[in-house]
């Protein structure tokens, strides 16, 4: 039934069928209803007239011509005027001139001929010449000018709509950068606060205890003020993927975390946001183990055997003592993750493991951009990011 709507359509092929059966046929009624012309073959000459309209589709002139005989023959005038429509709507103006004065003549030099007219009647059946031929031209003009006109007054609305498109997202990015730079100086200015707090406390303690925290208080204060410049686009992007996860994996170390970092293959070069997405998933991932599953053994493995992609995996296993809480806890979480990864064309794949937790994450090495990211989770029931099971917590690692 889809199909047969289809085609029945404006337009469609059962639409083009039916308008070329009428525009053939009815001329050829009207030639054989019509009375006999002055000669012999003038009904010939009209229905051959009428048989040649399709030809109007390829070279309207074709058809004109092809009617001018049955023009003279007195009944012509049916095909003539379908074929001197589709050449106004195919011709411009100028090009119509020297074809109504060829039908103009084929019409009346026949009539002159035959008969003996007085100059009133000469003038009379020169004007119905004229405007027997001239009316179908002339509404084939404006047809082929209202359908200009409609396309331009389209793509005007589609340019207006553009703009305002460009201009609404334009109002979007200045009002993002705008919050950026309001956030920036209100969290930057409490986050020097506590650096330049930690590091006094640092100066001025005296157990070596409080001097360690306070240094890595400091640390964390800075480490978070880079990256919320990195984050609104105040500084260059994250580290490399290289780089970067070791020093993520380090400072989880440092911590007493159990991490192991293994890189399989040869690492490369990649696009800022892979890179950086890459760079998040661990991080996330070394927070979830650190808040949910303290003492547990972490594994951190980057696989670059692919020649087209990426895979990032962290697995972390049960926690073998007490959780503890973590330094800034709180964002996007896991759903936020997903969404970062999917930007780039990735798959985000998460869910316990053997008792512990798996994060895994393959992006391509060229930057893509999927048209809709989907999460995509484990068998089993969907980790909440509101920390209520282990390894979906969110926030900053508290090593870094």
């Amino acid at each position: 039934m889809r199909r047969v709507a289809t085609a029945v359509r404006r337009g469609g092929p059962l639409w083009r069928l039916g308008v070329e059966v009428l525009a053939v046929g009815l001329p050829a009624v009207f030639v054989l209803l019509s009375a006999p012309g002055p000669y012999v073959w003038s009904v010939t000459a009209g229905l051959v007239g009428c048989a040649l309209l399709p030809l109007r589709h390829v070279r309207p002139w074709l058809a004109v011509v092809g009617s001018l005989c049955a023009i003279g023959g007195g009944l012509g005038w049916p095909a003539q005027i379908v074929a001197l429509f589709t050449l106004g709507r195919r011709t411009r103006l100028g090009a119509t001139v020297p074809w109504l004065v060829l039908v103009v003549l084929a019409a009346v030099v026949p009539v002159l001929y035959r008969e003996v007219l007085t100059w009133q009647s000469v003038i009379l059946t020169v004007v119905f010449a004229v405007l027997s031929a001239g009316s179908p031209l002339g509404f084939g003009l404006l047809t082929a000018t209202r359908e200009r006109l409609t396309a331009s007054l389209r793509e005007l609305q589609d340019a207006r709509g553009a703009a305002l498109a460009a201009r609404e997202s334009a109002a979007r990015a200045e009002e993002r950068a705008r919050i950026g730079r309001e956030v920036h100086d209100a969290v930057g200015h409490h986050a020097t606060l506590i650096a330049v707090g930690a590091a006094a406390l640092s100066a001025s303690a005296e157990e070596e205890r409080t001097r360690e925290a306070a240094d890595l208080l400091r640390t964390h204060a800075k480490e978070a003020l880079a990256e919320m410049r990195s984050a609104l686009g105040l500084v260059g992007p994250a580290p490399a993927v290289a780089r970067g996860v070791g020093e993520l994996v380090d400072r989880a170390r440092d911590t007493g975390l159990d991490v192991e970092l293994a890189a399989l293959g040869t690492g490369r070069t990649l696009p800022v946001a892979p890179d950086q997405a890459i760079y998040r998933v661990v991080q996330e991932a070394l927070t979830n183990a650190a808040r949910h599953s303290p003492g547990s053994a972490v594994r951190v493995e980057i696989d670059w055997r692919a020649t087209d992609r990426i895979r990032v995996e962290v697995v972390n296993g049960p926690a073998r003592r007490p959780g503890r809480g973590s330094f800034g806890a709180g964002g996007a979480g896991l759903t936020g993750l997903a969404e970062r990864v999917a930007s780039v064309g990735g798959d985000l794949l998460c869910g316990p493991d053997a008792g512990g937790f798996r994060v895994r994450a393959e992006l391509p090495l060229a930057p893509a951009t999927p048209p809709h990211g989907q999460r995509r989770v484990r068998p089993g029931r969907d980790a909440p990011d509101d920390g209520a099971e282990p390894g979906t917590g969110t926030g900053p690692l508290p090593v870094a």
